[in-house]
């Protein structure tokens, strides 16, 4: 049942969260475990835990999720809203900024040259994220072949993403089948009325579903494009923004052209400095997107019908499912599918490393029967430099995200107003 904790009160604690919830999902949840559970004490430990354990299991930003489900433990349907969204506006306020600026200003030389910096911070950033998960997530043989064909799937045969993550999930509730029985002390059943679950689902649904059919019945064909690429991308946003960034990339690049890749890497590099969840990288694409098609009038409305169907899936997931967190962590089949998606989620990332380091380093990629070819005679060395450079601050000197992002900003744009290269 829901604790009797002021709205107001909420607000004020979820509105601090959502200001500065800088550098990622373990930062965030940090962040929020400090104020929920140290703080004051509206959680204790094993619900935080449980809690974020069930936001692992769902597609979309972990943390943000976290949030909502806190907000509703403490205040039902009303708390989870206020939770969630205090964790999504001030960084989809800050994006909207920052892509107005780059769509109007993003060809400008000396703005390239200072995107060159962050783009070669963004190799090292998605480097370490990877570096990070794998070491969680590959723990046998089982998990590094997993891991291994994800990165074969999606680097050499272009295989699709969701295809790749549904796949894993079926492997890993089959290896798990002889690990179902039952372990120490069942959880206490919960009993929801079907015709609740199906009413938040009837809602949720809707509201998810009003401004696609919305768009769909006034021939916006672009719109309609936009919301259902990133509707379905809610869907399978399993293991994290970084991982759906490869499926996104491709999708976004090569088979909608809304964007290139590097605009794609630049998207990242801005998304990684604001607060709140990395995947408002898509309000961003979103906008540029927009912006491409028919300049800034199109790119908001993009960028809002962008937010609202990657975000509002999240809150159906967590109405509908929270009621059942312990039966649902009970079952082994459902942890052994989430296990297996997490260690593909190493190759897809793998995959996402790789693509970006390569479209930094060289001019010129093509591509090829078997994933990309590489000419490597237009290997950029001033890019290489800068890469370099970046692991040097990221890794070797432990230099935070954001400082590391805008110190490889500075120097990158100095180096191009100087002449020595991004001319």
């Amino acid at each position: 049942m829901p604790i009797d904790i002021p709205l107001a009160t909420l607000f004020k604690v979820f509105g601090r969260i959502g200001l500065i919830s800088f550098g990622g999902p373990a930062a965030q949840i940090s962040l929020m475990h400090g104020e929920i559970v140290d703080r004051h004490r509206w959680l204790s430990e094993d619900q935080f835990l449980k809690a974020l354990s069930f936001c692992m299991l769902l597609p979309g930003p972990e943390a943000m999720q976290l949030a909502t489900y806190a907000g509703w433990k403490l205040r039902g349907v009303p708390g989870g809203l206020i939770a969630g969204l205090l964790f999504v506006l001030p960084g989809a306020a800050v994006i909207f900024a920052l892509a107005f600026g780059y769509a109007l200003y993003g060809d400008l030389p000396l703005v390239h040259a200072v995107f060159a910096g962050v783009q070669a911070c963004v190799v090292i950033i998605v480097l370490q994220a990877l570096w990070k998960l794998a070491q969680k997530a590959l723990r046998g043989a089982a998990s590094w072949a997993l891991a291994g064909a994800a990165f074969v799937a999606l680097f050499f045969l272009s295989v699709p993403f969701p295809l790749i993550i549904l796949t894993a999930a079926v492997i890993g509730m089959a290896i798990g089948l002889g690990n179902d029985a039952p372990t120490g002390t069942a959880p206490p059943a919960v009993v929801i009325e079907a015709s609740q679950s199906l009413r938040t689902v009837a809602i949720w649904g809707a509201l998810w579903m009003a401004p696609v059919a919305l768009v769909w019945w006034l021939d916006q064909a672009f719109l309609t494009q936009v919301a259902l690429f990133f509707s379905q991308l809610a869907v399978v946003t399993f293991g994290g923004a970084y991982a759906v960034l490869a499926y996104m990339t491709q999708s976004v690049v090569e088979t909608h052209g809304w964007l290139t890749t590097a605009q794609m890497i630049d998207a990242l590099g801005l998304a990684e400095t604001t607060p709140g969840p990395l995947i408002l990288v898509t309000q961003f694409v979103g906008f540029l997107a927009g912006f491409a098609e028919d300049g800034l009038g199109l790119a908001i409305l993009a960028a809002l019908l962008t937010l609202w169907v990657t975000f509002c899936p999240c809150f159906l997931w967590i109405f509908v499912g929270a009621p059942y967190v312990e039966t649902l962590l009970s079952r082994p089949r459902l942890r052994a599918a989430l296990d297996a998606i997490s260690a593909s989620v190493v190759g897809v990332i793998l995959n996402l490393s790789l693509w970006f380091a390569l479209h930094v380093l060289f001019d010129e990629i093509g591509t090829g029967r078997f994933g990309p070819v590489i000419d490597p005679a237009t290997l950029s060395l001033p890019n290489a430099g800068l890469v370099v450079l970046a692991a040097i601050l990221l890794i070797l000197l432990r230099v935070q995200m954001i400082p590391a992002l805008l110190v490889m900003g500075a120097i990158s744009g100095a180096l191009g107003a100087a002449g020595y290269f991004f001319v």
